[in-house]
């Protein structure tokens, strides 16, 4: 599936801002099953220095100065991707999820595709016991790793209202879970703290999800938004596979993938300090339209 995705970001500040440092990660990192073939980033007003990196995670950073003042920000992403993900087959034999358990804590690679990366608790998806024991039932050792996240996936979906009222970003997992209610960053986290807790490793995606709009209706221009879900790791010989717990399915060729982190800090789409300013408000648009082949 071709896609062609933009992502613009106006922030509005109370007073004039002097100084500014800001990191972007809205370019697309690479991941099996994706093709990146354009990508374009314009910011106003026009930065002093922009310096493009990656990592330490599956991520690509650009990371802006502006030394003029100002009292508004605007950044633009458009990229074209072409999206042929396959999905596993949960028929096929697939390793229990102690044998997963087991073969990571072998492992010894330390790239940001390593599963060592994503076993334990980071600055958000930090160590919540009662998620735990909630969610043991599902996550047993004997179970295949594939149905094992797939039964949490659906408990999520099933247990959960997708309420864009009942949290913020910096609202912790554990009071969306104690709430029952959240949005796609909120169950992303709990399903990663989940699957942790059990051994399991577990990467925060961040990325936007194709939307279909209701019969008859025409698609709405920035009506689309980014979209979170979780990457599980599923063995060696079955690699990261993509589970959306907002929508209880495989990510797949609907699900384009912009970068992989420990929890939504490793991944924001932009952050930064600023002097100056005092208060901001930001209004984002996105709009994911799929292409003719």
């Amino acid at each position: 599936m071709n896609y062609r995705v933009t992502h613009a970001t106006e922030v509005k500040y109370d007073a004039l801002v002097n100084l500014a440092r800001f990191n972007l990660r809205l370019k697309p990192a690479e991941w099996p099953g994706q093709t990146l073939t354009g990508y374009r980033l314009e910011v106003s007003p026009a930065p002093k220095t922009i310096a493009d990196e990656s990592g330490p995670f599956v991520v690509n950073t650009s990371r802006l100065t502006l030394d003029q003042p100002t009292t508004s920000l605007t950044v633009t992403s458009e990229f074209f991707v072409t999206v042929d993900r396959a999905l596993p087959r949960l028929d096929e034999l697939v390793p229990s999820l102690s044998a997963v358990r087991s073969e990571a804590l072998a492992e010894r690679g330390l790239t940001a595709r390593d599963p060592a990366n994503y076993l334990f608790a980071s600055p958000i998806a930090v160590m919540t016991p009662e998620i735990a024991a909630w969610a043991a039932s599902w996550l047993t050792p004997d179970a295949s790793i594939i149905t094992a996240a797939s039964a949490l996936m659906h408990a999520i979906h099933d247990e959960f209202a997708y309420d864009s009222k009942a949290t913020k970003a910096d609202t912790p997992p554990v009071e969306a879970f104690r709430a029952r209610r959240g949005v796609c960053q909120d169950f992303a986290h709990i399903m990663i703290i989940a699957l942790r807790h059990a051994g399991i490793p577990a990467a925060y995606v961040s990325g936007y999800l194709r939307t279909n709009p209701p019969p008859g209706k025409a698609r709405l221009v920035g009506a689309d938004a980014t979209h979170a879900w979780v990457n599980v790791w599923c063995g060696a010989a079955l690699g990261w596979v993509g589970f959306d717990p907002t929508n209880a399915i495989l990510a797949g060729n609907d699900h384009i993938f912009t970068a992989m982190g420990r929890d939504f800090t490793d991944v924001s789409p932009l952050d930064g300090v600023f002097i100056g300013g005092g208060g901001q408000r930001m209004k984002v648009s996105v709009e994911v339209t799929p292409l003719a082949s």
